[in-house]
């Protein structure tokens, strides 16, 4: 029964440091995965579940239930640093796309001043005219 938590405990150890990996490098899975966290976070609520009884004189059910206690903790703390990547990426997407229009814009106003200035000096080369 140790091997089995042990094993859990690898395997989840595994996969969320996985998608944590995957959230540090732009790629385009790093994209499936932002979008299918945006849609499974949608309209999810707070968990609640029973809370087992657990009997503290027997040694053997206490160190499970230990170790299965620091599985879930460990597992809630990564689940946390995906939800904050996830988060942190997202706005800092928008943040990328707003200075794009930022510049898109000073862009268009220093082409206006140019062509402003030209007609200026063109209506003055006229007067002179």
């Amino acid at each position: 029964m140790l091997a089995q938590v042990q094993l859990l405990f690898m395997v989840v150890f595994l996969e969320e440091m996985a998608l944590i990996l995957l959230f540090l490098f732009r790629t385009h899975l790093r994209k499936l995965i932002i979008m299918t966290l945006d849609r499974v976070k949608r309209g999810s609520g707070p968990l609640s579940r029973p809370a087992d009884s657990v009997n503290p004189t027997d040694q053997i059910l206490l160190a499970h239930q230990i170790l299965e206690a620091a599985l879930m903790g460990f597992s809630l703390f990564l689940g946390l640093m995906i939800d904050r990547l996830h988060h942190y990426i997202r706005e800092l997407r928008l943040l990328r796309k707003t200075m794009e229009a930022v510049k898109k814009q000073d862009r268009a106003l220093d082409n206006s001043k140019n062509e402003a200035s030209t007609l200026r000096d063109e209506i003055s080369s006229l007067r002179n005219r």
